[in-house]
């Protein structure tokens, strides 16, 4: 018989630094959950991928078990790291904070294919990381050039 779920709790949280603190300890401690045992268990399961938030979903049940699915980075993350950016364009349209190659943003439509709505299409994938990039004032590179500084 399958278990009954109370609830479904949507976090985004960096690997491997889950800790009882807001907003964890308040979201999980609410419904009654083992708020240590999620943190060892995500903090064991993201090792290695530090620096990167990651968005899950946790699925708490009646008996207080749970279960979760940690999703990919946002693509914003992701796109940021890319460039070696620690925050996006507070001024898009006029402003140009960064550059990625067209073969960044398909690697990072490959990483993001599963939690995006485009139904296994991977020039669609494409298209949505490339409006991404754009709306936070990062440029697409057409072809995989050296940067070369400005004297």
């Amino acid at each position: 018989m399958a278990k009954e779920i109370i609830t479904k709790v949507k976090l985004q949280i960096p690997a491997g630094q889950a800790n009882p603190a807001p907003p964890i300890g308040p979201a999980l401690g609410q419904h009654g959950v083992n708020i240590m045992g999620f943190c060892k268990e995500f903090n064991e399961k993201t090792k290695g991928k530090e620096g990167l938030i990651l968005p899950i979903v946790l699925t708490i049940y009646k008996d207080k078990s749970f279960d979760f699915i940690i999703k990919s980075p946002p693509a914003a993350i992701l796109l940021k790291k890319a460039c070696g950016l620690a925050k996006a364009s507070g001024n898009v349209g006029k402003e140009q904070i960064g550059e990625v190659s067209k073969q960044d943003v398909e690697e990072i439509a490959k990483v993001k294919m599963n939690d995006l709505n485009v139904r296994g299409d991977l020039d669609a994938a494409i298209k949505t990381i490339a409006g991404t990039a754009r709306s936070m004032g990062i440029k697409i590179r057409s072809h995989q050039s050296p940067v070369t500084s400005h004297k």
